[in-house]
């Protein structure tokens, strides 16, 4: 019998069993391959925060402070007692500078001349600071009184107030260069918006909003450089020091961004107000569920209490910028979203997991 050439036919070889971490290990379909820009730039993402579970969500949340409103001149025995001791210490170097130059006028004439020509020097300059001080109040008090108008203008859809408000933005504005464009674009259209609202929300938007950005870098690389000095300083002392000299620096820098430039007087007030309102709204005050979420698990455990120090510190410090954003801010937020801690604690809880790995 002579054997029939076999047809040909195809056969299929079993794999050996897989074990459970390869099956998992393996995708389900295999991607199609695609190019990668050399624009891109891959980074591991260390702390996913939009992944919070919904109560540490709201606890985050919580931690952006309401809008700051500047507060109001009220009578107040400590301003007039401090008047009246300013007055008392003011005769009285009067009258040290009266009797030094009387004296050294019957030792020497010349060392009276002298000494007349010191405290003449040194009254000029001493009014031309008052000067300089009452101008930088009167600057800030006036960016209050025009974020209060701006916001009346607009709830009342006052064209009228509302031009009258955005002719005092643009003057401060006027030596702001990054608002040049929007001030050349409300020049044009300044008769073309009858309406009171959208007059002020089309000021916001062309005006403040590049300084807005300007402000939220600001407050993100203070935020940042807190929580990485205090993470990696082995004092309390100094993690306070920092966290103060970046938080002054922070508000001096906002309230110049803006057109404020404050003078000493006008920064102590200033931060007077801003502390004042974080003392009302309450500190940052974090659980162990979100801490947690944001420095890890398996670190140690005094490892982690640092990076959670200084999380906490970044967050405080973004707390006082928006804060002192809210008070130097010449318009108040309307068309432009108003930031809050979400914006910051990606780049701070980043920073925790560059320092973990």
């Amino acid at each position: 019998m002579t054997d029939q050439p076999r047809k040909p036919a195809s056969f299929r070889i079993e794999q050996p069993e897989q074990t459970e971490a390869a099956r998992k290990a393996t995708p389900a379909s295999s991607r199609r391959p695609t190019a990668i820009k050399d624009a891109a730039v891959i980074t591991p993402a260390a702390v996913d925060v939009f992944d919070l579970d919904p109560a540490t969500a709201n606890e985050l949340d919580a931690l952006t402070p309401p809008p700051a409103l500047a507060r109001k001149r009220r009578f107040s025995f400590a301003s007039v007692l401090t008047g009246a001791l300013g007055v008392l210490v003011s005769l009285a170097l009067g009258l040290w500078a009266d009797n030094l130059i009387r004296t050294l006028f019957e030792r020497a004439p010349w060392l009276g001349w002298v000494a007349l020509g010191v405290t003449v020097l040194g009254a000029f300059a001493l009014i031309a600071i008052v000067l300089r001080e009452a101008l930088a109040l009167r600057r800030l008090s006036s960016v209050q009184t025009l974020r209060e108008e701006a916001a009346k203008a607009a709830a009342d859809n006052d064209v009228r107030s509302a031009k009258a408000a955005v002719g005092r933005l643009v003057s401060i504005a006027e030596t702001l260069p990054a608002t040049a464009k929007g001030r050349a674009l409300l020049h044009d259209l300044r008769d073309d918006v009858i309406d009171g609202r959208d007059l002020i929300r089309l000021t916001e938007t062309e005006l403040l909003r590049p300084l807005d950005r300007q402000a939220r870098e600001m407050i993100l690389a203070a935020s940042k450089r807190v929580s990485i000095v205090t993470a990696v300083s082995p004092r309390a002392l100094v993690d306070i020091g920092y966290v103060v000299f970046e938080s002054a620096r922070l508000i001096r820098r906002l309230s110049e961004l803006y057109g404020g430039r404050p003078g000493t007087l006008g920064f102590l007030k200033l931060t007077r107000n801003v502390i004042a309102h974080l003392a009302v709204t309450g500190t940052v005050a974090m659980g162990d569920s979100i801490i947690q979420q944001l420095v890890g698990h398996g670190l140690a455990a005094k490892l982690s209490a640092r990076l959670g120090e200084g999380v906490i510190n970044g967050l405080m410090t973004a707390r006082i910028g928006i804060s002192a954003m809210d008070l130097v801010r010449p318009f108040p937020f309307n068309a432009e979203r108003r930031p809050n801690i979400g914006d910051f604690i990606g780049d701070l809880a980043r920073i925790g997991g560059t320092k973990k790995e």
